[in-house]
Order: C-alpha cells, then structure tokens, then sequence
C-alpha cells in the first residue's frame, strides 16, 4: 500500500508506508529530520518558504526565500544549533535534548504572483526518538561492609536514557547461575533528564568454600550491560609459621625420648631376677 499526497500540480510526496518514520538519535548529537520532498520542477529556494513545526504546532526553523528568518521560530529553538541542508532536503538539529524528542513536519510553500501558496506538507510527521547510552554497571561494596559472613553490595549505572526495564545481580558458581532481583532505585536530573540507577544486595555466602563470581545485569530497550564480575574467593587455609613448627618439632622430640627412656627403664627392670628368690 502506498501513501500519495497531492497538494498542486507542482509538487507531489509519495511514500511506501502511512506510519509516522522514527528516526533514533544518541543525546547530545545531531538530529536529521528529513522534509521528504521532491522539487521535480528545480524551483529555487529563492521562491520557497521552508519551515519545520514540532508536535506542539511550534516552528522549529523557517527558511524564508534561502535565507533564515527567526520571526516566527518560538523562543526556545532561537539559541539552538539548527541549519538546513539544502542538497537533502533536511533539517539539522544539533546537540539533541532528551526534550526534543517528538513529531517534526516540514512544510513548504511557493511565493508566486499572487503570495505564498502551501505547497508540501510532510505526511506522516518523522518522530524523534533520542537515547543516551548507561555507563557499564559498576558493583561496589558498602561501607558499613564490616561483617565476615555477609557484604553489602551496591550496582550503580548513570547517565542513560530511557527508563531502564530491569537491573539485578547474577551469582555464579561452580555448578548454577541464580539470578536475584531487588528493587531499582532511580533518579532523574531535572535539566538533562538522565537517570541515575542503582540496586543493593546483602551477600551472605562468604562462609563457602567453592570459588563465586557476581555479575550485575542493566536491561535497557532489549539490550543488557554487563558489569565487570565481582569474584569471591574462599580463604586459603594456611600452614603454621615457622616457629611454631620448631617447637612443635623439639615438644615431640622430648615426648619420644622421655617415652624411650622410660620404655627402656621398664625392659632391664624386667630382665633382672628376683635375688630374693635364689635365696631361699
């Protein structure tokens, strides 16, 4: 099925699809929203009104006969970085905000004899969508940490976007992998509008003799981060130093030797006879 718009005998926009066109963009980079026109006369700009309205029915930008004309452009877009590429056709919006995300249309009219004539309008809008990339999941041990038997952890990830779906801790060992969910604590900066996140888990598995590893898992729009492991190593068992096994050594010895000595005593008490015997 195709999508044909018609709005005069000079310009006709035809498009595969009715739905809205989403184009994804990393925060802080470029946006191109493209205006999806076909100037099949080669009519110059000189002759064109170029504008951008937002969903909000705000203009973006205006391209009045090839020169930028701010009059119309709503305050908020004034001090931004936004240029037109006139090969393309598109709309350049530089150092994307998490608030630019949206519906952006492009309309075009022509100046003839007779003053502006709408001319194009883009149908269906192109929608913004902006991300910003989590740092990878960090796991950290509390500072109140102070107990043998048990650690308290915490996994943290910041500046990203959107909303993480999920975040929890995997703990592997020499025979499974356990998965433990708790729950995600989250913040939002009120001018960029990333989000912090974090979770915590009180380990108690310290007393185990077998090798453990702990992996800290982000799950953000169908794609996860993996945190570095958290390894946990049994206590090696150690030999009892030096000294220790020299008096360990010579308390044997004397042991040995005063059980020999009597041990002997007791043989020759045993072999001399009996005089008083013989007497009689």
């Amino acid at each position: 099925m195709e999508c044909i718009a018609i709005i005069n005998n000079l310009f006709t926009i035809t498009r595969p699809r009715c739905a809205a066109a989403a184009i994804k963009t990393y925060f802080n980079e470029t946006a191109y929203l493209p205006c999806q026109f076909i100037n099949s006369q080669n009519i110059s700009l000189d002759e064109l009104v170029v504008f951008w309205q937002n969903q909000e029915k705000l203009v973006v930008y205006e391209l009045y006969q090839g020169k930028e004309k701010f009059d119309n452009v709503d305050p908020k877009y004034k001090n931004r970085n936004i240029s037109f590429d006139e090969e393309n056709w598109t709309l350049r919006l530089h150092n994307v905000e998490i608030k630019d995300q949206g519906d952006y249309q492009c309309f075009i009219h022509h100046k003839g004899p007779k003053g502006l004539v709408p001319s194009h309008k883009m149908f269906p809008p192109t929608k913004l969508l902006v991300i910003a990339n989590f740092s990878q999941p960090e796991i950290m041990e509390g500072s109140n940490s102070s107990s043998k038997s048990y650690r308290n952890l915490t996994c943290s990830s910041i500046q990203g976007y959107p909303q993480p779906e999920e975040m929890y801790f995997l703990l592997t060992t020499e025979n499974s992998t356990i998965k433990y969910s708790t729950t995600m604590q989250k913040s939002q900066d009120n001018i960029t509008e990333l989000y912090n996140v974090s979770i915590s888990w009180s380990y108690s598995g310290f007393h185990d003799t077998t090798n453990r590893s702990i992996i800290c898992v982000l799950c953000v729009s169908e794609m996860c981060l993996f945190s570095k492991p958290y390894d946990i190593v049994p206590p090696k068992t150690h030999p009892p130093p030096k000294d220790d096994i020299l008096w360990i050594t010579a308390l044997s010895l004397v042991i040995v030797g005063v059980t020999v000595f009597f041990l002997v005593r007791w043989k020759r008490k045993k072999k001399q006879p009996d005089l008083s015997r013989e007497c009689q």
